[in-house]
């Protein structure tokens, strides 16, 4: 018998049977339908976590830090942020860049208001490298002088200076300041400034006011001022034109929140606040991060606490797609009854194959072909419900308040594209292995007493 008369024979017989055909289906569709929204929710879930993630730091970055708080008496040989170790860590196998920072904190005054900011320098290289979106401006260029881009958050750290109060925090209201256009002082002694603010020293001889400074404003960084980001609250300027102001302001003195030797003075570089390392892989970020550890230094990642969440979620899909899998095998058992009643039903017809001369094994495939056809059926009807199931799901959630309370951006219900294609062949697969047992009782039936049975 050749399989195209196998193929039509199948397809013939289980036209016959319609109506019990239909709910074979049904229970297949249903099985599909449940594995594969099951598996969608889980991916879709895995996939939000990890978006949400991105949103805050990156999942290949080793924050590196000193180690130790920076003070007159530490020690001539403590390990040091400094462009030795920058060398030395672009010398390490699966680390792609290096990007120092130095974060310095300045007082701003504008009119009543007045606030602590926190300046972070940055290479020009990672200064472009973020694709920050700005509402004003242009990044700092490294040509020029010290120059701020201020996060859009920024604002919020300005208070009225007669009563203390904080304006965004108690009023709700943003400060009356436009960072492009208003004048706008700017003090790094902080401890000069608030000494001289007690009045006169100890044998009563004034203090001395420090200089105050007028920095170029480059830009301003776009969203409303409760968007939270990664540096929505920081100014951001570049790292050498920091340095350069630094040295220039506090010439020989220590430098605020920079080491000094043992005999109080201050070193000739300037070392960094954190350096941030890139690695190639999430894989090797955990070996690096000890390696680094060994070092002296202190790091730190998110890779390590990202995976025991993705392995957490990849448990809860595996439970999801089993719940699933249990409408399947319901499905299966369907199909293993459906089969064993058509073999009742054609005993006759398969004792007249049997005489006739067809090989046992064309009476199989036959049997098991039906069962497939099934499963492909019933598979690729449960996708395409699959497809509407997950498309209303998704709306639901996005019109209403779940998504956001769950902390879900986007689609909860994800299909992936290998699924759909995997969905369909395991329903064949399924079907044709709850068709096998059918298939061999087929085998087995005499021909002779097939023929007389009524």
């Amino acid at each position: 018998m050749r399989f195209s008369d196998i193929l039509l024979m199948s397809i013939s017989n289980l036209w016959k049977r319609k109506l019990r055909t239909a709910l074979t289906v049904l229970g297949v569709v249903i099985g599909i339908t449940s594995i594969v929204v099951m598996v969608a929710l889980g991916n879709g879930l895995k996939e939000s976590m990890l978006e949400n993630y991105a949103n805050y730091s990156s999942m290949t970055q080793i924050e590196v830090y000193s180690g130790g708080y920076y003070s007159i008496d530490s020690g001539e040989d403590e390990v040091r942020l400094d462009k030795s170790l920058i060398n030395q860590l672009l010398a390490m196998e699966h680390v792609e860049s290096v990007y120092p920072h130095l974060s310095f904190n300045v007082l701003a005054k504008t009119g009543q208001y007045m606030g602590y900011l926190n300046v972070l320098g940055m290479s020009q290289e990672e200064l472009l490298g973020l694709d920050l979106e700005l509402s004003r401006g242009s990044i700092p260029d490294s040509q020029t002088e010290l120059s701020f881009l201020f996060g859009q958050s920024v604002l919020t750290d300005f208070y009225v200076e007669k009563t203390g109060k904080y304006v965004y925090w108690e009023t709700n209201e943003v400060p009356d300041i436009d960072l492009m256009n208003d004048t706008i002082f700017y003090i790094f002694d902080t401890d000069a400034y608030w000494n001289a603010q007690g009045g006169s020293s100890e044998d009563g001889s004034a203090v001395k006011q420090p200089k105050k400074y007028l920095i170029d404003v480059s830009g301003v960084m776009a969203g409303d001022i409760d968007d939270w980001s990664n540096y929505s609250g920081y100014v951001l300027c570049d790292i050498d034109a920091l340095e350069a102001k630094l040295k220039q302001i506090f010439r020989k003195e220590v430098i605020p929140g920079q080491p000094a030797r043992k005999n109080g003075k201050a070193y000739d570089e300037i070392f960094y606040s954190e350096i941030i390392v890139q690695v190639d892989d999430m894989e090797n970020v955990t070996d690096l991060t000890k390696l680094i550890q060994d070092m002296g230094y202190n790091a730190y990642s998110s890779a390590e606490w990202i995976q025991q969440e993705m392995d957490s979620m990849n448990t809860i899909q595996a439970v999801l797609g089993a719940i699933g899998a249990v409408a399947m095998l319901v499905a299966a058992i369907s199909i293993t009854n459906t089969m064993m009643m058509s073999i009742y039903e054609r005993t006759k017809e398969i004792g007249v194959m049997k005489v006739l001369g067809c090989d046992i094994r064309n009476i199989q495939a036959l049997f098991l072909m039906e069962a497939g056809f099934i499963g492909f059926i019933g598979g690729v009807a449960g996708v395409g419900f699959s497809y509407l199931l997950s498309f209303v799901i998704n709306t639901l959630v996005a019109s209403g308040d779940l998504g956001a309370s769950m902390g879900i951006s986007g689609a909860i219900c994800r299909i992936p594209l290998w699924l759909s294609p995997l969905a369909v062949i395991f329903a064949i697969v399924i079907g044709m292995a709850a068709g096998f047992i059918p298939s061999l009782r087929a085998m087995r039936l005499s021909p002779l007493a097939a023929i007389r049975n009524e």
